[in-house]
């Protein structure tokens, strides 16, 4: 199940007026990973206040609910229900033309499967869920299926470039292996692929041991990924390691903010410090790093504390990991070591996001300054989609706590 503290995501606040009026109203668009819809909140600048976010603890009190047709939900200032709304014209989703796959030529190599071959078995955090299907030989396959309900430029870059990269990448024993492009079954389009499922949980569990050879693993990886393919995970972090209960090789996965090269480089989310920040939480149970905004991080503050307090099993001393992680920094940290990254010999690479053929359809975007009909092409919001006719994959589902209520279970 998805965790409470991640299934609700804010838009933000959006003012009909000036915040610091009180009766001000006031509209927030809250994401909801569990069903996949969004929800409009609408009250008052009192009530919501800017960057707090008060709407989505107030969401999350009645959410699984409401009627799968509500667009929007009225609160007085109490936070209490007084209106909901079915208007379409409530609903600020946005429209997303996934791409058909005949027009991926750079996927065209993958397996596929059919969206409803797949069976939702539990959802395991936003965008990702544990389905199960019969491959062809009529075996059961386990899988984590990844997709992007999100219709926001950057969500859809980083899900194209997570696909290629993973379809990309040679075998490797400390990867998560792809398995396969997901299609929805109207028009064959593109909405997600899944990797081979790894159960156990992640190392974020403190109550999971932790080996020696995990971390030589690691760090060989991460000069794998960086100075043979010229690719920067930049989100090496315990939530991202599993170990396989086959072989006990430690795994990485969630490529989706990885680095290209010089293409989405980020300052501050480098592998090595990645690898730095990672290790220290792992021994110590530390998380108060991953608050501080990456580019605010310092990874010398972590090793040159004078003791790392271990809350975790080991199999050897603090100090040998610690001894073996410095050693390695210094190695990655020598002069030219970006220079290494950005020659990689073995540099994977992959066409850019396509337009989808679905935004040259024209639509009415207001009026000219001369009071004629605006037509415009490109992204547009699902009720404009709707309204020209576009094929939407819908993606709404019931809350999973009325799935396991009603005994069907996931």
């Amino acid at each position: 199940m998805i965790k409470p503290e991640e299934r609700f995501m804010s838009e933000g606040q959006g003012y009909l007026g000036s915040s610091e009026n009180p009766k001000t109203v006031t509209h927030c668009n809250v994401w909801d990973w569990d069903q996949l819809r969004m929800i409009k909140v609408i009250g008052t600048a009192k009530l919501f206040p800017p960057d707090e976010d008060v709407e989505v603890p107030i969401l999350a009190r009645f959410a699984d609910y409401l009627s799968p047709e509500v667009r929007a939900v009225t609160v007085d200032d109490g936070g209490l229900i007084t209106e909901v709304s079915n208007d379409p014209e409530q609903d600020d989703t946005y429209f997303i033309g996934y791409l058909p796959f005949s027009t991926t030529k750079s996927l065209h190599g993958c397996s596929v499967i059919q969206y409803s071959k797949l069976q939702e078995l539990d959802r395991l955090g936003p965008g990702v869920d544990l389905s199960g299907y019969d491959d062809e030989s009529g075996f059961p396959q386990k899988v984590a299926f990844k997709f992007n309900p999100i219709g926001k430029p950057r969500r859809l870059q980083m899900a194209w470039d997570e696909l290629n990269l993973l379809k990309s990448l040679p075998p490797h024993p400390n990867i998560v292996p792809f398995d396969r492009v997901v299609l929805e079954d109207v028009e064959s389009r593109v909405i997600g692929f899944t990797i081979k499922y790894i159960p156990g949980g992640t190392l974020d569990n403190s109550k999971q041991p932790f080996r020696f050879e995990w971390i030589q693993q690691l760090t060989q990886l991460v000069d794998f990924l960086n100075l043979d393919l010229g690719i920067m995970h930049q989100d090496v972090a315990p939530r991202n390691l599993l170990i396989d209960p086959d072989t006990q090789n430690l795994l990485l996965f969630d490529f989706d903010w990885a680095a290209n090269g010089e293409k989405n480089l980020l300052q501050g989310r480098d592998d090595i410090a990645g690898v730095v920040f990672t290790l220290y939480e792992i021994i110590t149970g530390d998380t108060s790093f991953t608050s501080i905004p990456h580019w605010d991080r310092n990874m010398e503050t972590v090793q040159n504390m004078s003791e790392w307090t271990c809350n975790r099993e080991l199999d050897s001393n603090v100090s040998t990991f610690r001894n073996f992680l410095n050693e390695w920094v210094t190695t990655r940290r020598s002069p030219g070591d970006m220079q290494r990254y950005l020659d990689a010999p073995n540099r994977l690479t992959w066409p850019g996001l396509p337009t989808p053929p679905d935004y040259s359809l024209p639509f009415e975007l207001g009026t000219t300054v001369d009071g004629e009909t605006n037509w415009v092409t490109g992204p547009r919001t699902r009720r404009t989609a709707v309204e020209k006719g576009q094929y939407i994959f819908h993606w709404e589902r019931p809350p999973q706590s009325r799935l396991k209520n009603s005994g069907n279970g996931v």
